[in-house]
């Protein structure tokens, strides 16, 4: 090796010697040697205090949710309880006959347990459907029907006979009505369970009258001072008799009277009277003052009978009683019975 080219080699090391020594003093200076262990600390900080976190905000209920068919979606737990309070203390209300009747719930005692159902619908899903569970008295239910009953409840209206002057008339009768009982405490029932407030529309069932106008029956009218017998069925006139009435000592009393009894072929026991002291009894036959029909009234000792004494009728010639031919009152006592009303007038 030449004396240059060994110059250049001795040149070359001490350069990468140099550059050595230089990145050693680089490294130290930058921090890489692990600290000296008499290094001291600074004690840690206090962390800044913190404002306590707002409470979490209510969970409203999921949108058209409805409690008791009451729509609640969207709102908070306690307005939808108030909703629903106001909904469920609606009175229910009745129609009836030109009448208009309200039930508040609290009035049977009923009961919705409004929490119970909110606390179910917060955790339901979207547009769910509730039910709202309600509790109702049935006894008080019925015991409200009752009184309602009461008031709107009509007892039926018989056809009546009146006499107008000397002429029967009827008096029309009126059909009766009774409230269905089961089918209202049904419906209040379901009104409240379901809390729905429709009107209910109470229904009757109607009660016919025992004696309507075709089934009066049989009434007779007779004119003292005319001498005249009608004979009415239904308030119709069916036939006018001729009679005898009580002479003036006498008199046939005037009123309104019943058939008591009926005989026929009867005996004549004389009345308590003076005209009658010193009479005796007559069995039925030919010759009885009371022919062979007898229809005793409810005035004492007077009755409708038959007559042998013909040429009275159409005077005031009896003591009391009417009399009649004898085949007409036969006739008449084939369509009168025990009941059957009887107006004397003084016409």
């Amino acid at each position: 090796m030449t004396s240059g080219a060994r110059t250049i080699g001795i040149g070359l090391l001490a350069a990468c010697a140099l550059l050595g020594f230089s990145a050693a003093f680089a490294v130290g200076a930058s921090g890489g040697s692990e600290p000296s262990a008499q290094t001291t600390t600074q004690p840690p900080t206090e962390p800044p205090p913190t404002e306590p976190s707002p409470p979490p905000r209510q969970i409203g209920i999921p949108s058209g949710v409805t409690v008791g068919r009451v729509d609640v979606g969207g709102l908070l737990p306690y307005e939808a309880s108030a909703r629903l309070r106001e909904v469920f203390a609606k009175p229910v209300v009745l129609i009836g006959p030109s009448r208009r009747l309200s039930l508040a719930p609290e009035d049977v005692g009923a009961r919705a347990a409004i929490r119970q159902a909110i606390g179910r619908a917060r955790f339901s899903r979207p547009g769910a459907r509730v039910p709202l569970p309600v509790w109702v008295s049935r006894d008080r239910i019925r015991g409200f029907v009752e009184s309602v009953a009461g008031e709107l409840d009509r007892a039926p209206v018989s056809a009546e006979i009146v006499l107008r002057g000397a002429t029967i008339k009827a008096k029309e009768s009126k059909p009766g009505r009774r409230l269905n009982r089961v089918d209202a405490s049904r419906a209040i029932r379901v009104a409240l369970k379901a809390n729905v407030r429709e009107p209910i529309d109470l229904e009757f069932t109607p009660v016919k009258a025992k004696v309507s106008e075709n089934k009066l029956g049989p009434a007779i009218v007779i004119m003292r001072s005319s001498n005249r017998l009608r004979l009415y069925t239904n308030a119709k006139l069916v036939r006018t008799f001729g009679v005898a009435t009580g002479e003036a000592r006498y008199p046939t009393p005037v009123g309104a009277f019943e058939i008591v009894i009926k005989q026929r072929n009867p005996w004549w026991y004389p009345p308590p009277s003076d005209w009658a002291a010193e009479a005796d009894p007559v069995p039925p036959g030919p010759g009885n003052p009371l022919g062979t029909r007898w229809m005793g009234i409810s005035a004492p000792y007077v009755g409708i009978h038959g007559t042998p004494d013909a040429a009275s009728i159409g005077y005031s010639a009896s003591h009391g009683c009417v009399r009649m031919r004898i085949s007409d009152a036969e006739w008449l006592f084939q369509r009168v019975e025990v009941g059957t009303p009887v107006f004397i007038v003084a016409k």
